[in-house]
Formats: structure tokens, sequence, C-alpha cells
């Protein structure tokens, strides 16, 4: 018996600057965060993209993509797309963009995937303050 729904696994989920797909269709991701360091908050971040890769599945799904506050609860950002596989052997590749996302605080912002509002992925993306190092900005005549 041949199954007609297996929910897919997510191959990999990225955060990053933009997300560019050439002409044979391989994407390009740009700046791959991890950790977002600024010099002052709050700071609004242009644009960011969620690059997600679905293997393994049969069926039609949604899937959600969340950015959560350090508090645990405020979702900053939530987007949808729905998607089909018709076999575990097809990939499915999706970006949800999320432009002009104010971090207001430093702390432990979290990106949230889910698919069928199952949990498949739950990853910390810290904000950082970083003051300049002393010294740096300005140079001190030398005494003589």
């Amino acid at each position: 018996m041949k199954p007609n729904r297996i929910l897919p696994d997510l191959q990999c989920s990225l955060l990053c600057e933009d997300v560019k797909q050439e002409s044979n269709g391989n994407f390009i991701l740009i700046g791959v965060i991890g950790l977002v360091r600024v010099p002052q908050l709050p700071i609004t971040a242009f644009k960011l993209c969620v690059f997600n890769r679905w293997v393994a599945g049969i069926g039609q799904f949604t899937e959600v993509v969340r950015l959560i506050a350090p508090d645990g609860n405020t979702v900053l950002r939530q987007n949808s797309v729905k998607f089909q596989l018709a076999d575990p052997a097809q990939a499915m590749t999706t970006v949800s963009v999320m432009a002009n996302v104010e971090f207001k605080d430093a702390g432990v912002y979290t990106i949230e995937v889910l698919v069928d509002d199952v949990m498949k992925l739950r990853f910390p993306i810290p904000v950082v303050l970083v003051q300049p190092a002393q010294g740096s900005a300005a140079q001190t005549a030398p005494q003589g």
C-alpha cells in the first residue's frame, strides 16, 4: 500500500540577509546569521530571510515561520506558506522574508519552524549590544 501523506523532514533552516536564485535553480544565501551584533538599540533590520528545505514527505503542507522576542511569548513576525511534495525523493525550498524587523532589546530571539502545527525546529538568534573598543574611534595625540 502506497502512503498518501508523510510529514516532511526539515533538512535545513538558516537565517540570512538575502536569498537569490540562479537561472539553473540553485540558491545563493547572502549573509548567513547566527548572531546579531549591534552598536545601538533599538535597531531595525531592513530584511531577514529564513531559508528552509523540506524533504522526504508526501502531501500538501503549511509551513509557519515565527520570530519570537526574548520574552519567549511575543511573536514579532510570522509567515505562512503552503507547499506540496508528490514523492519522498522530491525536495521543496521555501524562503520567508521578514521586512523592517525592529530589535528593541538585547537578548536571545528565537526562530521557530512548524509544518502543519508540528514544531520541527527552534533555534536561538542572540542580539548583542557591542560598544566600540576604547580608543578605536579617535587617535590620541602623543605626549612629549
